[in-house]
């Protein structure tokens, strides 16, 4: 059957914005050939696709800019777009929209380690800011498992946290400014390379707001001195439950490590077979890491031990050089990649009270008998960061849907015992339609009302956070 013709009308809404945006822009900097943005379809969640209107490459704050301050007169929505690692369908485009790409705004624009500060262009990996100050001696804290890829406008976006956040804090803990571009193409900058910035906090306002506020181009991170030296300890368990609880016991003495992962069965044997750590045979698995003197590391591994033991640890095994820690940590960040290679999976991010643990592993084990779906549980157990992987098959029909209403059934179950819907990768569409298991109709109205004020026509990234519903209403009344 013939498809039908596009709209001359749309053709030739598409063709004049993008001659304007040519108009402002390298020539390599504008794509709208289709098979060209297919690239930009979708991000890390795969599961839904859809190929937007253009796509531009800024390199400045500039061009930012000038292309929103097209999109605004336009009417074009935006969907700014770092490295295309979200988990949550951040930057999934609409068909009607442009994606803006912070690729290649990948400068350190300025370094003080006086001041301990680092100002980038927000396109930068989050690994290469570590990269720019290392041979000083100090280190960007946050460390997403997509650290080697993911851009520090996304870490910003999601509020991005990591394994060494335990301690360190999320990416909300170690941002100290940013320049921004509201949709109408006015630059703001907003904090700065000081401790506390003067007025209204807006700088929390912005980190974690997923792009719905502006788009920001550069940031001004705190960077903090390496420490003298760092150990990890692998500890193993029987049952899921089992060790849950010796997180919850480690945190409630008031021990605090650097990092405390956990890894069940289904992840360990996929991390091995990766990375060739040489992880035990367990069920159970957490990697405890601490740092400080050698005298330090060992007070505290000897109190994480005793704790551990009251446990019944079938194993307990600490590095015995920086070869070991360095395959231990490179078995825990090659997680998902290592999952992805022998099964489609969907990964959820769910924030529990650490003293949770214990029951809410025991009862996604029940779920997941209850669905028919297997599960993979890989998180940071320190602060009760959770993120399931649930496998599914892609080519089986109900499979996904089957994923879908389990994975709500996991974050429902986060929500109801005290914690939240994410902890780190976002709401974006992958929890939209949950945003009222967790926020009532005067919650989400504040939220919406924040967005009016830096975005009244709500054209920056379309779909994403809020209800569909919701969404659309405030789009007629623009």
């Amino acid at each position: 059957m013939d498809m039908p013709a596009p709209d001359a009308g749309v053709i030739a809404r598409k063709d004049r914005i993008v001659a304007r945006l040519r108009s402002v822009l390298p020539p390599d900097a504008v794509i709208d050939d289709p098979a060209e943005t297919r690239a930009y379809e979708c991000d890390a969640l795969t599961a839904y696709r859809c190929p937007p209107l253009a796509v531009v490459l800024p390199a400045s704050t500039v061009e930012v800019a000038a292309v929103l301050r097209i999109c605004h007169e336009e009417r074009v929505p935006v969907v700014p777009r770092g490295s295309g690692t979200s988990l949550a369908g951040g930057a999934l485009p609409t068909a009607d929209s442009v994606i803006l790409g912070v690729a290649r705004l990948n400068a350190v624009l300025e370094t003080d380690c006086a001041n301990r500060f680092i100002r980038v262009q927000a396109g930068r990996t989050n690994l290469s800011v570590t990269g720019a100050v290392e041979a000083e001696g100090f280190f960007y804290a946050p460390d997403p498992s997509s650290q080697l890829a993911c851009a520090i406008a996304g870490n910003i976006a999601m509020n991005s946290g990591g394994a060494h956040c335990l301690k360190y804090g999320v990416t909300t803990n170690n941002l100290l400014g940013v320049t921004m571009v509201l949709m109408d193409g006015t630059v703001v900058e907003i904090g700065g390379p000081h401790l506390d910035a003067p007025g209204l906090d807006l700088l929390g306002v912005i980190c974690g707001s997923e792009g719905q506020l502006g788009v920001v181009t550069e940031a001004c991170l705190r960077i903090l001195p390496r420490p003298e030296g760092a150990r990890p300890v692998l500890i193993a368990f029987g049952s899921n439950e089992v060790a849950g609880a010796c997180v919850s016991d480690i945190i409630r003495a008031g021990v605090l490590p650097v990092a405390i992962e956990f890894m069940d069965r289904p992840c360990i044997r996929a991390c091995e077979d990766f990375a060739r750590a040489g992880y035990p045979d367990c069920e159970a698995l957490l990697i405890i890491e601490v740092e400080g003197s050698p005298p330090e590391i060992d007070e505290q591994l000897g109190l994480i031990r005793q704790i551990a033991a009251r446990h019944e640890p079938l194993e307990m095994r600490e590095a015995k050089d920086e070869d070991e820690a360095r395959r231990i940590w490179l078995g825990r960040k090659s997680a998902f990649g290592a999952m992805g290679q022998i099964n489609d999976y969907m990964c959820l991010d769910g924030t529990i009270p650490v003293s949770q643990l214990p029951h809410v592993l025991r009862r996604i084990g029940e779920m997941s008998r209850e669905f028919g779906l297997e599960v993979a549980n890989v998180f940071h157990a320190g602060d009760g960061n959770m993120h399931p992987l649930i496998l599914f098959d892609a080519n089986r029909p109900g499979d996904l849907e089957k994923c879908e209403a389990f994975g709500a059934e996991i974050l429902k179950l986060c929500v109801e015992v005290g914690g939240c819907l994410t902890g780190e990768h976002g709401v974006g569409i992958e929890k939209r339609d949950l945003m009222g298991v967790q926020f009532d109709p005067a919650d989400l109205e504040a939220q919406m009302r924040v967005k009016d004020v830096f975005d009244p026509a709500w054209l920056l990234n379309p779909a994403k956070v809020f209800p569909l519903a919701a969404t659309a209403a405030r789009r007629r009344a623009a």
